[in-house]
């Protein structure tokens, strides 16, 4: 028998109200069933945000740095589960071993760095117009907060939401994807063994369509946190501003890694490779043009296919695997469609461009690092998001056509440049339109503060 999760409301483990459950597999083995979890619906959304508006009352009005205490806690608990939980989420959503723990450090990272924001949550104070009149601004909490997280950081990303509205005095409903909820539940368990009160954080599994969208849509949440992809977000975007809800969200990208003929080619090569197939490509920031000067793309074309031939695929728990699968069917049909939209296009299928084959892949999700050349900038595959291991060579002459390629999308989150030119690298910070720019460093990657 699978194991049986619950949600998390109000400190009490619950099924959903309507007994519905859904199944979790793992996706380098579809026959490994993970555990069967509650199909919530707004019944359950709305108990949670009700068990969070009550605790708001008594939560806001702990110190902060009190507060804080309790999220040190957490970091420490993190720090001592951090094998067990990084296992927890190669075997749900696939990616390798040394990427997972990488995650749980996030995660740790960013308990630390919450716990002491607990003493620094400072005001202003500031000369007022009128005599005998004193100005100041103080922070106060928001109240409750909807926090709908994706499946690739299963564990980071809840943290970057959870961590810094619980110092603020804030409480809140979780609501992870569908692809990931064992590490969501694994999460919220140790923040109730750091101490957290009933109801501060209070966890609700199930669809996006039902419970993301009663949570969006609900008069008692605050503020929502959402990320994923552009299309979702823009519908709650619409949905908090006809509301006048606080909104906070991180959505799609479409980044790119320069290379200028006077890089270091093989920084350069490591970089695009890390950045096009870590987490077979499934991240906001992964790297899925590479932007390369005349004078050098051949070198670099020729050395980037021969590294892809030779990354070790399979399940990410054998620490010899270098990339795992994709996280579902559903995303390897979508990467395949867009193999052949490429193709259709114009681009020449250099490597990949198919499912991995091989006995020890047929039973997960998983997909072959695939590099296309010949790209032109407004071929579909160089400006929708793909989300998977596709990597689209598009050759330049200049910095400035580099610069002008690379903005031309609709996307506007990482980017990198490779150039030995400091005057170069400047130039590229202050005219890339992304959020993110690295020099000689991949798109990927996160600090943080």
């Amino acid at each position: 028998m699978a194991d049986q999760f619950l949600n998390y409301i109000n400190g009490k483990w619950l099924a959903a109200r309507s007994k519905s459950t859904f199944e979790n597999r793992n996706p380098a083995n579809r026959n490994d069933l993970i555990g069967r979890f509650p199909s919530s619906d707004a019944a359950d959304a709305d108990a949670a945000v009700q068990a969070a508006k009550q605790a708001f009352a008594s939560w806001r009005l702990v110190p902060a740095p009190k507060r804080g205490e309790i999220l040190y806690r957490v970091g420490e608990l993190l720090k001592k589960h951090k094998e067990e939980l990084a296992r927890i989420e190669t075997r749900e959503m696939g990616k390798v071993l040394k990427e997972t723990r990488g995650d749980v450090q996030e995660g740790i990272d960013c308990a630390f760095l919450n716990a002491g924001e607990g003493r620094r949550l400072f005001g202003q104070t500031t000369p007022a117009e009128l005599p005998n009149k004193f100005a100041m601004s103080v922070r106060a909490p928001i109240g409750v907060c909807a926090l709908i997280t994706p499946w690739n950081f299963p564990l980071a990303i809840p943290t970057w939401k959870l961590f810094p509205a619980l110092i603020c005095g804030n409480t809140v409903v979780l609501k992870p994807a569908e692809d990931t909820p064992q590490t969501a539940a694994r999460l919220v368990e140790i923040l109730n063994q750091a101490g957290v009160p009933p109801g501060v954080v209070n966890l609700v599994h199930g669809r996006g369509e039902e419970v993301g969208a009663a949570l969006v849509r609900h008069k008692d949440v605050q503020l929502v946190s959402f990320t994923g992809s552009a299309a979702v977000g823009r519908d709650i975007a619409a949905s908090c501003g006809q509301s006048l809800k606080r909104v906070s969200l991180e959505l799609g990208g479409k980044n790119a890694q320069i290379v200028m003929d006077d890089a270091d080619i093989d920084l350069a090569i490591e970089g695009a490779l890390w950045g096009a197939f870590g987490t077979t490509g499934q991240r906001c920031t992964a790297t899925s043009r590479l932007i390369v000067h005349r004078n050098v793309t051949k070198k670099i074309t020729d050395a980037l296919v021969e590294r892809a031939r030779k990354i070790k695929i399979g399940d990410g728990l054998d620490e010899s695997v270098e990339m795992g699968p994709l996280i579902n069917q559903a995303a390897r049909e979508k990467v395949l469609r867009y193999v052949d939209i490429g193709k259709q296009e114009g681009a020449r299928l250099l490597t990949g461009g198919a499912v991995a084959d091989s006995a020890k892949c047929a039973d997960g999700y998983f997909f072959q690092p695939t590099i296309f050349d010949q790209v032109r900038p407004h071929m579909r595959i160089a400006q929708e998001e793909i989300f998977g291991p596709v990597l689209s060579i598009i050759e330049i002459g200049s910095f400035e056509e580099a610069i002008e390629v690379l903005n031309g999308t609709a996307y506007g989150l990482s980017s990198s440049i490779y150039t030995n030119d400091v005057a170069r690298a400047f130039r590229a910070m202050r005219d890339i339109e992304a959020g993110i720019t690295d020099v000689n460093g991949p798109t990927i990657g996160a600090e943080v503060h």
